[in-house]
């Protein structure tokens, strides 16, 4: 299924760019948990590319952990880059489209990108084409348990999508091979955020600019009783403790960038001193 148009994400994301850090709560633990997997390689990146890079967080992460490397932080909405100096560049471009050169990084880094993404899968071969050889690619996204419990709760009242269409951790993986990657690594992890009104969750979800913006989206506005339906729903699932638990699948994978084939033959070679890459 296509993801979000473009010009629906840019606008969503320019909107809620101001208020962003005070409402994200999630993604700091994602992107730990993302980052990790640096600590299993041994790559000391020339240039790092921080694609939907958000604010200046996640890339204050990444700074930390290479001082001595380039940093380039593109994001779709130039306004969640953040307007105060940093000693990396920000580039406000879309990520299936990047103004930059082939092979100019060692290291892609896409944190919770792909699900916002028109075209994951072209966004995944320009990555690639980012990538220099022996390059690596991490990458985060939502997995389709994601607000199931919202989804039950507005099945109850018609069968339109409400959220954002999410792949599964296989799909993922066929994805980064059919891209030019080698060796991922897919690995599926499930928080737990626990709510006890439907309008904290809807607050949340609108402060980091997650509204539904799915092609398949109603575009009407939603009616008093239809929302007054759904809310009943999502309030049937309620726990003996009297909150709502609510699902977030977080999907984490890396691959490296798989060696050009020689021309004239299907043969990959791979040379001795790529195998630095690994402890």
């Amino acid at each position: 299924m296509a993801g979000p148009q473009r010009h629906a994400v840019a606008r969503a994301f320019t909107r809620a760019a101001a208020g962003y850090v005070a409402a994200d709560f999630l993604h700091t633990e994602i992107r730990a948990r993302l980052l990790e997997r640096l600590d299993l390689v041994s790559l000391l990146p020339g240039t790092v590319l921080d694609l939907g890079a958000g604010p200046p967080a996640a890339t204050e992460a990444l700074q930390s952990r290479y001082p001595a490397s380039t940093l380039l932080a593109v994001d779709l909405a130039p306004a969640m880059l953040g307007a105060a100096p940093t000693p990396w560049h920000r580039i406000g471009a879309d990520a299936a489209r990047l103004p930059l050169p082939d092979g100019v990084a060692d290291l892609v880094v896409a944190g919770m990108l792909l699900h916002w993404c028109e075209d994951a899968e072209a966004v995944l071969r320009e990555a690639r084409r980012m990538l220099r050889f022996p390059g690596l690619l991490l990458v985060s996204t939502l997995g389709p348990d994601t607000l199931r419990e919202l989804r039950l709760a507005w099945a109850a009242v018609d069968q339109q999508p409400h959220t954002l269409a999410f792949a599964d951790m296989h799909n993922l993986g066929d994805a980064l091979v059919g891209a030019g990657f080698a060796e991922p690594v897919v690995d599926r992890h499930v928080v737990t955020v626990s709510y006890r009104r439907l309008d904290d969750l809807v607050r949340d979800l609108r402060g980091v600019g997650a509204a539904d913006l799915g092609p398949g989206r109603r575009r009407s506005l939603t009616g008093r009783h239809r929302w007054a339906a759904m809310k009943h729903a999502f309030g049937q699932q309620r726990r003996v403790d009297g909150t709502v638990p609510v699902t977030v699948e977080i999907i984490c994978a890396h691959a490296w960038a798989r060696p050009p084939q020689q021309p004239g033959t299907a043969e990959i070679v791979v040379p001795l001193d790529g195998l630095r890459r690994r402890r």
